[in-house]
């Protein structure tokens, strides 16, 4: 009798406990579940999500094989819409920044590389669209924006091909001097063997550089 006592006892004193923390208690332990589904959900939507665009990227490849470019465009756009936030974005937004070029069509490849220069995490693809922005900047005689988009922070692997560049620039708002300059600099910091330096050669001789 006495154990059915305590037994009742510490009954009633659980029920207590419950009434007063047993809804926190729900409320904590399914939380715990939500939040490890939720991680296990965010890393199987990331994992769908990047091989749906890696398939696309793959289709977007072979129609620049191909030659051709308005699937190259098309593909590019999907993917951008509904993977940017993958690697294939931006890698599929430089692959139709070249299309949009090779076509003629300026206005768009200046919008996809500058939606690379502004979302890329990598460095070297932001490099990669600030030189081919500045490019197209330099074709459509708008120097002063090419110089300051060649301003930025860039890797030392893209140090020569800046220099290169900003010689281009310099050269032809006829300042020689500065551009001498930057083809030296850009033979400097090009590698020995680069078949580009034969070219920058070229340029710097042409500057009245020459030795």
């Amino acid at each position: 009798m006495a154990l059915d006592l305590e037994e009742q006892e510490q009954l009633s004193a659980i029920k207590s406990w419950w009434g007063q923390y047993g809804k926190l208690v729900i409320v904590t332990v399914v939380g715990s579940l939500l939040a490890i589904g939720g991680v296990r959900g965010w890393y199987y939507y990331k994992g769908s999500q990047a091989a749906a665009a890696v398939t696309l990227f793959a289709q977007q490849q072979a129609a620049e094989r191909a030659s051709d470019h308005k699937r190259v465009r098309d593909i590019g756009t999907e993917i951008v819409e509904r993977y940017g936030a993958t690697a294939y974005g931006v890698l599929a937004a430089l692959s139709a920044a070249r299309s949009d070029f090779d076509t003629g069509d300026l206005a768009a490849a200046k919008t996809r590389l500058q939606w690379v220069i502004d979302r890329a995490r990598e460095e070297e693809a932001r490099d990669v669209a600030r030189l081919r922005l500045a490019r197209i900047l330099h074709d459509e005689k708008k120097t002063d924006e090419a110089l300051k988009l060649l301003e930025a922070k860039h890797l030392d692997s893209f140090a020569g091909l800046y220099a290169d560049l900003k010689g281009d620039l310099l050269l032809s708002q006829g300042k020689r001097e500065e551009a001498r300059a930057a083809y030296q600099l850009a033979l400097e910091r090009s590698d020995a063997g680069a078949s580009m330096r034969q070219i920058i050669q070229l340029k710097l001789d042409a500057a009245g550089g020459g030795k």
